[in-house]
């Protein structure tokens, strides 16, 4: 195998790692927490999912892009920048849980304690990517799943999910040691500067925007629900949507491979055909897991999520619905990304806004079930309105070059 392809496997296997370690870390905290405490469990998760988002929205995207001699000092800031800012996020977040009464206080107080050593241990795979190292984000990687599945096995049932959120952070420290020492000989000699990242323009401001209505937007929506109606809900949804993690993985190595593969399709017929395909199948995929999981006996499913299994079990035709349209917005999205990357954006705005609505206009009316049915209603329209802004485009010479794909979200929706 040639090193291009050694680096895309290490690459995808990376990917792959990742997304186990947040789908594992969900259930173990399922199985070990009563359905109250992975609600709080959950709410925090879902902080973190969205602290995660921007990072790798403003620093790691940024990273990715970069090329040339200034790569190791690059990569440098980059980590120095993740710290200083996870720091003061962490300050910020201890004193809300300072705040919260109960176990979400002291949940969002572990937070805040552990959240620099997961965030800058998350940003190094950005760093290893931009180096063409990909090898060496998977070694650290790996032993980051390794140590958080071994630390939540050894916790007892019925843990408080304050004790889960501060294991599950410190079990990075590991996974970030060797990260730190993988990184060290590409950076050396080589001097941080956070300048970049505070000045106005910087192209981290956009790509924040980007994930803020693509992604961010409805997990704050769900992190609404539980602050302002009930964590049982967060819950759920958060169960429920933790059992489709493998397909995560799938819309993510779309996301991160289809670019240069499908800029030697050689026009929009060839580009549309190819991911017109794959969407199908990926709907297909999604309905299929949908009706596994569906069929998973009842004694199954609790030995996966623990009590939580009850209430997440009732979303999964809606959340199976929603995986199903998702495929085929991943791919549509895609294709847009390849022949007219400035149409993307617009989609994602207006659609990502309407999934929040139907959101919090379902549970208003149905509670969970009606949450999880408007996510799938906002997830079939954006899908629905992508694919016909590929119908409207005017057929051109070939594909537009596609910009460096950055590393997706691991275990976050994509469309």
């Amino acid at each position: 195998m040639s090193g291009r392809g050694l680096a895309a496997v290490s690459s995808v296997l990376d990917q792959a790692a990742a997304s186990a370690t947040n789908i594992l870390v969900l259930v173990l905290a399922a199985r070990l927490s009563t359905t109250s405490g992975f609600a709080a469990f959950s709410m925090v998760y879902v902080t973190f999912s969205v602290l995660l988002g921007l990072n790798m929205a403003y620093v790691g995207q940024s990273v990715v892009l970069e090329r040339g001699e200034r790569i190791g000092a690059v990569c440098r800031s980059a980590v120095a920048f993740t710290g200083a800012a996870s720091l003061i996020v962490g300050v910020a977040l201890a004193v809300v849980g300072l705040l919260l009464p109960g176990a979400n206080g002291w949940a969002f107080l572990a937070l805040g304690a552990v959240l620099p050593l997961v965030l800058v241990q998350d940003g190094l795979r950005y760093c290893f990517s931009a180096l063409h190292a990909p090898e060496r984000a998977l070694a650290a990687d790996a032993l980051r799943l390794l140590c958080v599945v071994s630390a939540l096995l050894l916790q007892p049932s019925g843990a408080a999910p304050g004790r889960l959120v501060l294991v599950w952070g410190v079990s990075a420290l590991p996974a970030l040691a060797l990260g730190l020492v993988l990184l060290r000989p590409y950076v050396r000699g080589a001097r941080a500067d956070l300048r970049p990242y505070l000045r106005r323009g910087h192209l981290g401001q956009r790509f924040v925007v980007e994930f803020a209505v693509g992604n961010g937007s409805s997990q704050l929506a769900v992190l609404g629900l539980g602050v302002f109606a009930t964590p049982l809900a967060v819950g759920a949804l958060r169960g429920a949507t933790t059992l489709f993690g493998p397909l995560n993985v799938l819309f993510n190595s779309a996301n991160a491979f289809g670019p240069p593969m499908l800029a030697r399709r050689g026009g929009k017929r060839g580009v549309v055909r190819t991911t017109a395909a794959l969407g199908l199948g990926l709907a297909l995929l999604g309905a299929a897991w949908a009706a596994v999981l569906y069929l998973l006996p009842d004694r199954l499913g609790r030995q996966l999520l623990g009590d939580t299994w009850g209430s997440a079990a009732a979303l999964l035709p809606a959340t199976g619905a929603q995986y199903s349209a998702m495929g085929l917005g991943t791919c549509a999205l895609l294709t847009l990304r390849v022949l007219a990357p400035k149409a993307t954006l617009s989609v994602q705005v207006v659609f990502s806004v309407l999934s929040v609505v139907f959101l919090l206009v379902g549970y208003a009316g149905w509670g969970a079930q009606g949450a999880a049915w408007g996510l799938a209603a906002g997830s079939v329209l954006k899908a629905a309105a992508a694919w016909l802004r590929v119908s409207r485009l005017s057929a051109p010479a070939g594909p537009a070059a596609p910009s460096t794909p950055a590393p997706a979200i691991p275990g976050l929706p994509t469309a």
